[in-house]
């Protein structure tokens, strides 16, 4: 029984990707597909590695550190290092998103005060001229 493989279109339509970004990934380093000329042919685990970069790139990992990660899995250890790096560079990162978040809600706050204090001083205004 030979191993599932997938063409460059099937992939991008599975994933919601362009030929373009697969190519940029395979120069990258983090896919290496088989090539039989200009055709690529993705096999199973390039699969499951397009699906870990996609899921690294939406928490925010860098794509050389998502690559370094993937690497890790050919060590032979049975992944022990590979999941032991993951859980140090998520802590870091969710840290990271923490902290972008708290940011974020402080902006959000301010705005909202301003936008507060704008529609008040219309309202005011408006209620002045009203009144004239």
């Amino acid at each position: 029984m030979s191993e599932q493989t997938y063409t460059i279109g099937e992939l991008c339509a599975e994933f919601d990707v362009t030929p373009r970004t697969l190519r940029f990934y395979e120069q990258r380093e983090l896919l290496t597909p088989i090539r039989e000329g200009q055709r690529r042919i993705f096999t199973q685990r390039d699969r499951a590695r397009l699906k870990l970069i996609l899921r690294g790139k939406r928490f925010g990992f860098s794509l050389e550190s998502i690559r370094q990660w993937l690497n890790l899995y050919d060590l032979g250890d049975g992944g022990v290092t590979q999941m032991t790096t993951w859980v140090s560079n998520a802590r870091t990162q969710m840290d990271a998103l923490r902290a972008q978040r708290d940011e974020l809600e402080d902006a959000m706050r301010e705005l909202q005060g301003l936008i507060d204090d704008t529609e008040a001083e219309l309202s005011r205004r408006n209620a002045a001229r009203a009144a004239e």
